[in-house]
């Protein structure tokens, strides 16, 4: 993997983990590094999930990926978020 496509899981995560949150409802305790590390692995699983349906390549915007990689990410969430307050 090169520089620039670490840089970009780096900063899709962090969109995909943000969106994750607010999908979310209340105030999660989770810091900024954990959601970035869930956001990552969603969009990575996402990208997977959406390839295995079917709709990861289409025309213009992949809003069904996005929709699953946002779920993800809200699910990874919380789950750390349960997982830290054990």
């Amino acid at each position: 993997m090169e520089i620039s496509g670490l840089i970009s899981a780096i900063v899709i995560g962090t969109v995909i983990g943000t969106l994750g949150r607010l999908a979310l409802p209340g105030r999660q305790h989770t810091g900024v590094l954990p959601t970035i590390g869930v956001g990552v692995l969603a969009a990575l699983v996402g990208t997977a999930v959406a390839a295995g349906l079917g709709v990861a390549n289409t025309d213009g915007v992949d809003w069904i990926e996005l929709a699953i990689q946002v779920g993800l990410a809200a699910c990874g969430v919380a789950l750390v978020e349960r997982l830290k307050g054990r």
